[in-house]
């Protein structure tokens, strides 16, 4: 196995290999000791070439210094590094900061929005925010309210700004930025508004539009060619979305973008998912509900679609499909290929060539997932790439009373957004994982533009015949579908996983530990108790020849929605609150940044 992006494919790239790439982003990224956007590369691989902290002395490590937010509620994402300098973000009204890391964080500038604070009531799971990314010298942000603006990134000036959504219909963001090219791609949050779906791409130096594609409707607004995009090696022909939705749904049918973004520059192709469709009763939407719950893969420079996958069609659990997208060059059947890896919300681990979309493997991450029994992959039955659905765990509503139980896992999904990370040296995955299950009952519910369209009452609760905890930390191999190695947690797994070449993994908890585990075995070299909980992601970075580790903890996110949004219904947060009742009995609401270090 290879690194995606090593330097030596970073020279090639910025001497022309590929005239689309953002050579500042390539240049910042290719160096070891910064973290420019928030996925650590383009193959959001989220792995450091940094080895000063290793296997044998992590268990050393111990804080250097810590950052206040002064922003309670859930802090996701992480903080940036280019050249010594730090840019650490807040959930709403996302603050950032600019802290000079050779001058004992003092602070050089902080950008501080006024935004309406009405968009609080239309953000569906905590005002979380996944951070900015840098790019030709600005740090580059998406606030909640959908305004993206790009402030200059030594003064924190604004250099231009554009709203991109509209929160009186439910339109909001909580996901960073992907920079390509010229160009900044951006999505939108709102699937439980009945929002339609849809990324945009923002032309760099001035902020103006350049491209847009829905996730749902007719093929022009979608920006598919019928004849030449692609779904399980078949063109999708045309109307293939309007098809599958009866009437107009499409219009408010989800499918909304607040995931994450992957970047291939030898291919020119851009990676993200779409999330759930709307409304969450599925027998109010007959129909596949495409593309709702799909990979896509577009070209950076028109948008156009190359290929998608659809996870989990005509989707009954919300298993929002918008989790992040791995690259990685790996041997697989004898033959190179050019991988894509997903894990999905629905429970299964999915691995395609990212050049034209066949699938290649998918197997469930969790053991105990149940609503189907696996994904169909004889290329010549008329159900290949679909998940077979076990008729007891299908929550259609058959009357009015109709409570489906038992179905593992939950809405939150095996995982949520929280990003996985790969290692190049074992070529092995490493995935935050939640062990949850639900009862879902559904019931009719009519749209209202900027009104909750979620129709379903849920309440989670631990995976039963397990080890009685929410959540596990996994090895994953891509190649044969199967887990290495799992390590059990009490709560989910909520945070961005790291991978170094000091053969160590980083990953935080809900109670606020950062956790330090062999990449070979899992075994625990390190633990540190955070003031708050970590949902935030894990990174690292070298300033003056030392290596650091940094998270945000601040619980929340919507595992922690009860404990941020103070709710005790245990229904309340779309069936969290009483799944995760008794995390206040380990944590508290926070916002701080902690830094680690190895003594001198």
């Amino acid at each position: 196995m290879k690194h995606l992006l090593n330097s030596a494919a970073i020279a090639l790239l910025l001497t022309g290999a590929s005239a689309y790439a953002n050579e500042s982003v390539l240049t910042e990224t290719a160096e070891a000791g910064q973290w420019a956007i928030q996925t650590g590369d383009y193959a959001n691989q989220r792995y450091s070439e940094l080895d000063q902290i290793t296997r044998e002395n992590v268990g050393d490590l111990r804080v250097a210094w810590t950052f206040s937010t002064g922003v309670l509620r859930g802090h996701e994402g992480g903080p940036l590094v280019v050249d010594n300098v730090m840019y650490v973000h807040t959930p709403f009204p996302n603050n950032i900061f600019a802290l000079d890391l050779n001058d004992n964080g003092k602070i050089l500038w902080r950008h501080t929005p006024q935004q309406d604070p009405e968009v609080i009531a239309v953000m569906c799971c905590d005002t979380v925010y996944r951070g900015p990314a840098y790019a030709d010298g600005m740090i580059i942000s998406h606030q909640a309210d959908t305004t993206l603006l790009a402030l200059d990134a030594k003064t924190g000036e604004v250099k231009w700004s554009v709203k991109t959504g509209d929160p009186a219909i439910g339109e909001t963001n909580t996901a960073t930025v992907m920079p390509v090219g010229d160009k900044v791609i951006v999505g939108v949050s709102g699937g439980e508004y009945g929002v339609r779906g849809r990324i945009t791409a923002y032309n760099l130096a001035d902020g103006t539009e350049a491209w847009k594609a829905y996730s749902t409707g007719p093929d022009a607004e979608m920006l598919v060619d019928p004849e030449t995009t692609m779904h399980l090696g078949k063109p999708i022909g045309a109307d293939s979305s309007l098809n599958s939705w009866e009437g107009d749904q499409w219009k408010i049918g989800g499918g909304s973008t607040w995931g994450w973004y992957s970047y291939d520059p030898d291919l020119n192709l851009i990676y993200y998912g779409t999330g759930n469709p709307s409304t969450w009763n599925p027998s109010q939407r007959p129909g596949d509900n495409r593309w709702s719950m799909t990979i896509m893969a577009r070209d950076a420079d028109t948008g156009m679609a190359k290929w998608f996958y659809q996870k989990t069609p005509h989707d009954e659990w919300d298993y929002d499909g918008v989790n992040e997208n791995i690259l990685v060059d790996q041997e697989i059947d004898g033959q190179m290929r050019k991988l894509l890896v997903n894990f999905d919300r629905n429970g299964f681990g999915y691995t395609l060539d990212r050049e034209t979309g066949e699938l290649l493997v998918a197997e469930k991450f969790d053991p105990a997932v149940n609503w189907a029994t696996e994904v169909d992959m004889n290329k010549d039955s008329e159900t290949y790439g679909r998940p077979l659905v076990v008729s007891e765990f299908s929550t259609a509503q058959n009357g009015e009373d109709t409570n489906t139980t038992g179905v593992c896992p939950a809405a939150l999904g095996t995982k949520d957004q929280q990003p996985a990370s790969y290692s190049p040296k074992t070529g092995l995955f490493y995935v935050p994982t939640n062990h949850v299950c639900m009862d879902y009952e559904p019931f009719r519910v009519a749209y209202t533009a900027g009104q909750p369209y979620v129709g379903a009452t849920l309440s989670m609760y631990p995976a039963p015949e397990s080890h009685g905890g929410m959540g596990n930390f996994i090895a994953w191999d891509a190649v044969a579908g199967e887990i290495k190695w799992s390590l059990p947690e009490q709560f989910s797994v909520w945070s961005g996983a790291l991978a170094t070449a000091g053969d160590v993994v980083f990953y935080g908890t809900l109670e606020g530990y950062l956790k330090a585990v062999d990449a070979e075995t899992g075994e625990e070299l390190y633990s540190f108790k955070t003031p708050s909980g970590i949902i935030g992601n894990t990174m690292t970075y070298e300033n003056n020849g030392k290596q650091y580790v940094a998270v945000l903890s601040g619980v929340g996110g919507w595992a922690g929605i009860g404990l941020a949004a103070g709710l005790t219904n245990p229904n309340d947060g779309l069936g969290a609150v009483g799944g995760y009742a008794a995390l206040s009995d380990y944590t508290e609401l926070g916002g701080q940044l902690t830094v680690f270090e190895l003594p001198d």
